[in-house]
């Protein structure tokens, strides 16, 4: 084996796609594996039984102006259609209905009509949320502002200073604060919203939720954000498609079984066979990296137990003839069964379906996802028996919870699938099926770990349980980041660039 690569990623969700497409861009030999054989991870589409699924229940950023996904799309002539969602979601409790503009101005308004709405409070809190996020999302928008940092994005943040001074007063502080200064504590319709977006974006309530990427995570209606048709499996492969096209190595159902460090590079060893190369960047969790990492001690920087301390989930998979409800295109919808108990196991379910015209099965038909949250401790601690029990439990009040909203559903579906954390843990190698990344409970702890760090000689990881993490956007920026980072650690040349100065070089003197 006398080749060395000079990067391989294992696992090809989005973090590991939005790296090693970073990798291939910057003209690195980079070859990435992915045990299933399509990419995505969790967040996937995936076929079963001649119909198409989301892994998960949820929407996607990323796709405005400018925003990294739109980026590329259009750089690479990715054949990815987006479709802006108006609303976008309905949030339903036994006490309101709430319709989610994907305009800003109109959403606030519709808050402010609701009876007994503290409207001064509501415009005050929602022009601090802008002001945060607006700062925030410009991070989002221009990656190579976040670590690692260039001399001129330093430079950049100095000049935004000003900008970051609404931050100061909320760091470390939970989101309840805000709600308190506002005088929004009781005005219950939007309390009960904000810890199910909160639950669902960065996996805590709001009482609960570190202010500044609580306020930040809200903004996402107003970002792009909305459903890719056919699902977002089409983004990842048009993503992966172009990883080749770009020269990246990319392997299918070629699971990577140990990471052994030997003789300053790394040694891969797959389903298929074995690979070396310089440095590792794994899209795993980091109890799952260590599994299969050997020759040298490995760092997890404490990510592990933050995981442990968030959440796992339940799904159920459903194929439903296409005239189920008078909407034809994709929508969603955010249920909540009982709002005085927690929005978790079954009580709070997110709700996507696709649209009629995206063949996702046989004709006249549309698929469904449904997920909810579950805590992971009664569920790890248990027997196999236990664990059976708690997520048949959790699957039931899941049904009871969509038959409330959407009755006759479940009675007129054709197929009727159940997902489990087993079930994420089986196909997407997430150590006992974690997802959704890591809490953001209020705490200091999170602006310690924005650089990306090695977690042993030229090993990274990347994923929902990194920074920024928690979206399908995060983890590809993340990706981007920590890809960028091991190029500049390992002194990779930036072949893209030696080729665009050769480019320039030639076309200056006419050289053809």
């Amino acid at each position: 084996m006398s080749h060395i690569h000079d990067v391989a990623v294992v696992g090809l969700g989005f973090g590991g796609l939005g790296s090693t497409l970073e990798f291939a861009r910057q003209g690195a030999d980079v070859v990435a594996f992915e045990n299933l054989v399509y990419p995505g991870g969790c967040a996937s589409t995936f076929k079963r039984r001649g119909f198409k699924f989301e892994s998960g229940a949820t929407l996607f950023s990323g796709f405005g102006d400018g925003q990294l996904f739109r980026r590329w799309m259009d750089e690479y002539d990715m054949p990815v259609v987006f479709e802006p969602l108006e609303p976008i979601i309905e949030f339903r409790t036994p006490e309101f209905t709430f319709q989610v503009s994907r305009d800003r101005d109109e959403f606030i308004e519709r808050w402010c009509a609701m009876p007994g709405a503290p409207t001064e409070g509501i415009r005050e809190f929602y022009a601090l949320q802008k002001r945060i996020a607006d700062t925030l999302w410009e991070l989002f928008d221009e990656p190579e502002l976040l670590p690692p940092f260039k001399a001129s994005s330093l430079l950049s943040h100095i000049r935004r200073s000003p900008k970051y001074l609404p931050l100061l007063p909320w760091i470390g502080q939970p989101l309840q604060a805000a709600l308190n200064r506002f005088g929004l504590t009781e005005f219950e319709p939007l309390r009960a919203f904000l810890d199910a977006v909160c639950q669902i974006t960065i996996q805590c309530s709001a009482a609960e939720a570190e202010t500044p990427f609580a306020l930040g995570a809200m903004d996402y209606f107003f970002r792009g954000t909305g459903h890719v048709k056919g699902g977002i499996g089409h983004l990842a492969w048009a993503i992966s498609n172009t990883i080749e096209d770009l020269g990246g190595d990319v392997r299918y159902g070629d699971g990577v079984r140990a990471l052994i460090y030997d003789d300053g590079s790394w040694l891969i060893r797959t389903r298929k066979g074995d690979t070396r190369a310089r440095s590792v960047v794994s899209n795993l969790l980091p109890s799952t990296t260590q599994q299969l990492v050997s020759g040298i001690p490995m760092r997890d920087h404490g990510l592990q137990k933050r995981v442990e301390d968030g959440w796992g989930a339940c799904m159920l998979y459903l194929a439903v003839p296409a005239d189920i409800c008078d909407r034809a295109d994709a929508h969603h919808w955010q249920l909540i069964a009982d709002s005085d108990k927690p929005f978790l196991s079954g009580n709070h379910v997110f709700v996507s379906i696709s649209g009629t015209n995206e063949d996702r099965g046989p004709d006249g038909m549309r698929t469904v996802t449904v997920s909810t949250h579950v805590p992971m401790a009664p569920y790890v601690n248990g027997t196999p028996e236990s664990q059976a029990s708690y997520i048949d439990a959790t699957q039931t009040t899941m049904k009871d919870t969509l038959n409330q909203y959407l009755p006759g559903w479940l009675e007129r579906a054709e197929l009727v699938m159940t997902g489990s954390p087993r079930t994420f843990e089986r196909f997407t190698r997430r150590g006992n099926g974690y997802v959704g990344g890591v809490p953001r409970v209020a705490g200091l702890h999170h602006y310690l770990s924005l650089v990306p760090r090695p977690h042993a000689p030229d090993l990274y990881l990347v994923g929902d349980s990194v920074f920024p993490g928690q979206s399908t956007l995060a983890t590809a920026i993340g990706g981007t980041r920590v890809a960028t980072s091991v190029m500049r650690r390992m002194q990779i040349p930036d072949r893209r660039s030696s080729e665009i100065n050769a480019n320039s070089f030639a076309q200056k003197f006419n050289i053809t």
